[in-house]
């Protein structure tokens, strides 16, 4: 039995507070309970971008910025940034400052209701929050309306491992370690609905599936460190 919802307007209230919550204690606890590989994996997902000077990329579910900050390294463009929670957003104005980066905008906004025009958007990226979404539908509509003719969506989230014995070893550090570790640092219900909200994200196929019926062309699916992660990707 699930402790957690995971769809609809009740999730979005919940993991919008959730965040904003965890936000002071969001990038320590990523890179320590991913033990590093996080950064990795967004490292992945920005070299496969194909962009061009003074394009716009909308990287979604922001968090505090670490995926644009790790575009803005390799590409000479403009990232928004944007966040449901809104602690968030402050976190990634201040890291922005200190850093003297002035492409980088952030945003409180909703994935399913984005406040920018039609064709907009070069490149969508969106790490590990696709699966806190309310309605993946409608926010994969919104992902198409505001992406350019051949723009590119980049999903990094979570995935089931394939191989049963690295699946088994995952799943208890996921369910029973992890949230232990952090409920020393911040709420420890945000870290038991991660393992449970990964256990009900749709398969890869099926997440494939979904972005085909709303419109984008040439998906695939990559998978990273034994499928623990994967990058779904799709051209408008």
């Amino acid at each position: 039995m699930s402790e957690f919802i995971h769809q609809g307007d009740e999730k979005k209230k919940y993991v919008q507070k959730m965040f904003d919550d965890i936000s002071h204690k969001y990038d320590f606890l990523n890179h320590l309970l991913s033990f590093g590989v996080d950064k990795y994996w967004r490292r992945i997902l920005v070299q496969k971008l194909n962009l061009s000077k003074g394009d716009f990329v909308l990287d979604v579910a922001t968090g505090t910025g670490d995926v644009g900050f790790a575009i803005l390294k390799k590409h000479n463009v403009n990232v928004i940034g944007l966040d449901y929670a809104y602690e968030m957003t402050v976190i990634g104005r201040e890291k922005a400052k200190k850093r003297n980066i002035n492409q980088f905008t952030f945003v409180q906004g909703d994935g399913e209701n984005l406040p920018f025009i039609d064709n907009a958007f070069q490149a969508i990226t969106i790490s590990f929050g696709f699966r806190n979404i309310g309605h993946y539908n409608e926010a994969l509509k919104e992902f198409y309306r505001v992406l350019k003719p051949g723009g590119q969506l980049e999903i990094l989230e979570f995935s089931q491992p394939k191989s049963k014995l690295f699946s088994v070893l995952y799943k208890f550090y996921f369910s029973k370690i992890l949230p232990k570790i952090a409920g020393l640092f911040a709420r420890n219900d945000a870290y038991r609905y991660l393992p449970e909200s990964v256990d009900n994200f749709p398969t890869r196929d099926k997440l494939i599936q979904k972005m085909t019926v709303v419109g984008f062309n040439n998906c695939s699916v990559k998978d990273l460190t034994f499928g623990i992660s994967s990058i779904f990707s799709g051209v408008k």
